[in-house]
C-alpha cells in the first residue's frame, strides 16, 4: 500500500509557476515606484519576540488575542511568526538607530505574515505584504504623500486609480481618543446584548472594533453610535483638514467614513483604506495610517510615523488578468537518435548544446529538447512552451552542416547555415 501524500499545511498556498508572473509584476511595480517617491527597501525578520506584537500592537487586538504562531523557544523564550510588518520595522529603525543616521527615513518591505485566521479567497494563514513606512515627519503633508504613494503603486501594479475607492478619517490622538472611547463605550453598554458577540466582547475590551463590525443586523446600532469626528480636539481637527487639502490639491477622490478606524490599537490621527470592486464583499486592497506613540512605545524617542500594508494575494486577485509571458524564445532539438552519429559519439548533441549557449549569450530564452522526440512531438513540445522559433538538427542538417529553423507563428521553415544560425535567431527575436 502506497504511503498518504503529504498536502500543504491548511491555510498555506503553493504559488505555482503560472502564477508566479502576476507576482513579479507588483514587486517589480514596488521597487519602481517606492524608489521615485525616495523609499528604500528594508528586510526585518521573519520571527520576532513575542512581546514586540504584544506591546506595539495591543494586547486585546483580534491579532494578539486569537491568531498569533508563538511558541517557546529552546533557551525559555517567547517567539512569534510575525502576523504583519510594521513592529519589526520599528524595532530595527530603534535598535540600529537608523532615525540618527539616515535624513529621510522612508523603508518598504515585502514578505510573508502569519495569522492563524479562517482560510478564506485572498486570505490565508501565511500570506504576503507589501509594507510601506516613513518615520519622523509630523507635518500633514507625509500623510497626503503615504496615500499617493499607495495609489500610484496600484495603478503601476494594473489597478487603475479610477477603479479604486480611497476612504478617509482621523482617529484622534492621546488627547482626544480617550474621551472618545468612554463616551463611545457608554453608548454601546445599553446596546451590547442586541449585538454579535464579537462586539458584546469589544464594548469592554476595544469599542473602536465595533465600528468595524460587519454583521448586518448590528448596522442600525453602529450607525447611531456617536462619531469621533465630533470628539476631536483642535489639533487633530486641523491637521485632517490640512490632510484633505493636501488630497483636494492632488485631484485624488476620497471618501470620508466615519467608522473607517482600523483593526489595531496603534493607529492615530488619520487612517485610510482602498478598496476595489473586483474583490467582492471582502473589498479591501489596502490599508493604513498614522501611527505617532509606538517608537516611544517599544523603546525608541517619540517619533511620529505613517504607512500602509496591502495583501499581495488580495491584490493579484483583484488585478486583470496578466497575459502570460512567452516562455521560450528558441527550442533546440535532435529530433533524431541517428544525428547523434555512432555508438560513443555526439556530434548532434554537441552541436546542440554549442547553440543553446551561444543564444542564451545573447540573452534569449532557449529550452533543449533533451529526449531525442521525433520531428511531430517535437512542435507538439515547442506549442506547449509557447517557443517562436524551433532550431531542428536532423540528419540532412548534421550532413550539411546546417540547422532546420522552424518559425511557429508562420509555420514556416528555413535551413540556415551553422556559423550563420545564431545571428538569424536573434536579429528575428530581436526584431
Amino acid at each position: 500500500m502506497s504511503p498518504q501524500a503529504i498536502r500543504a499545511v491548511k491555510g498555506t498556498h503553493d504559488i505555482l509557476p503560472e502564477e508566479v508572473g502576476a507576482w513579479h509584476r507588483i514587486e517589480q511595480a514596488a521597487r519602481t515606484v517606492f524608489d521615485r517617491f525616495g523609499y528604500r527597501e528594508i528586510r526585518p525578520p521573519v520571527i520576532e519576540e513575542t512581546q514586540l506584537f504584544v506591546r506595539g500592537i495591543g494586547t486585546e487586538t483580534d491579532v494578539v488575542s486569537k491568531e498569533m504562531y508563538t511558541f517557546d523557544d529552546r533557551d525559555g523564550s517567547s517567539i512569534t511568526l510575525r502576523p504583519e510588518a510594521t513592529a519589526g520595522i520599528v524595532r530595527a529603525v530603534i535598535e540600529h538607530n537608523l532615525m540618527n543616521t539616515d535624513p529621510a527615513l522612508k523603508v518598504w518591505a515585502t514578505g510573508p505574515m502569519f495569522r492563524r485566521e479562517r482560510p478564506q479567497k485572498g486570505r490565508q494563514r501565511q500570506f504576503h505584504q507589501v509594507d510601506v513606512e516613513a518615520f519622523g515627519i509630523a507635518e500633514p503633508t507625509i500623510d497626503v504623500e503615504i496615500i499617493e504613494v499607495a495609489l500610484a503603486y496600484l495603478n503601476e501594479c494594473g489597478l487603475a486609480t479610477e477603479s479604486v475607492d480611497l476612504v478617509v478619517n482621523s482617529v484622534g490622538d492621546a488627547n482626544c481618543r480617550p474621551a472618545y472611547v468612554e463616551t463611545l463605550r457608554s453608548a454601546l453598554r445599553p446596546v451590547a446584548a442586541q449585538m454579535c458577540g464579537d462586539c458584546q466582547r469589544r464594548t469592554e475590551t476595544n469599542p473602536l472594533r465595533v465600528l468595524d463590525c460587519k454583521v448586518p443586523a448590528d448596522q442600525p446600532i453602529i450607525d447611531a453610535l456617536p462619531r469621533i469626528s465630533d470628539h476631536l480636539c483642535d489639533p487633530c481637527r486641523d491637521h485632517f483638514a490640512q490632510v484633505r487639502a493636501g488630497l483636494d490639491a492632488l485631484g485624488l477622490r476620497y471618501t470620508v467614513s466615519h467608522r473607517l478606524v482600523r483593526g489595531l490599537d496603534y493607529y492615530t490621527r488619520t487612517t485610510f483604506e482602498v478598496t476595489s470592486g473586483a474583490l467582492g464583499a471582502q473589498n479591501s486592497v489596502l490599508g493604513g495610517g498614522r501611527y505617532d506613540g509606538m517608537v516611544k512605545e517599544l523603546g525608541g524617542p517619540q517619533l511620529p510615523a505613517i504607512g500602509f500594508a496591502l495583501g499581495m494575494e488580495r491584490l493579484v486577485l483583484a488585478l486583470p488578468a496578466a497575459v502570460a509571458a512567452r516562455r521560450c524564445d528558441v527550442l533546440v532539438a535532435v529530433p533524431t537518435k541517428k544525428a547523434e552519429g555512432a555508438a560513443g559519439a555526439r556530434p548532434g548533441l554537441d552541436r546542440a548544446l554549442r547553440l543553446e549557449r551561444a543564444l542564451r549569450a545573447e540573452g534569449l530564452r532557449v529550452m533543449l529538447e533533451h529526449e531525442g522526440r521525433s520531428f511531430k512531438s517535437t512542435l507538439k513540445l515547442a506549442d506547449r512552451l509557447g517557443c517562436r522559433f524551433v532550431a531542428l538538427l536532423g540528419e540532412d542538417e548534421l550532413a550539411r552542416g546546417a540547422w532546420a529553423v522552424r518559425d511557429m507563428a508562420a509555420s514556416s521553415q528555413e535551413t540556415v547555415q551553422e556559423e550563420l544560425v545564431a545571428a538569424y535567431l536573434e536579429e528575428r527575436i530581436r526584431g
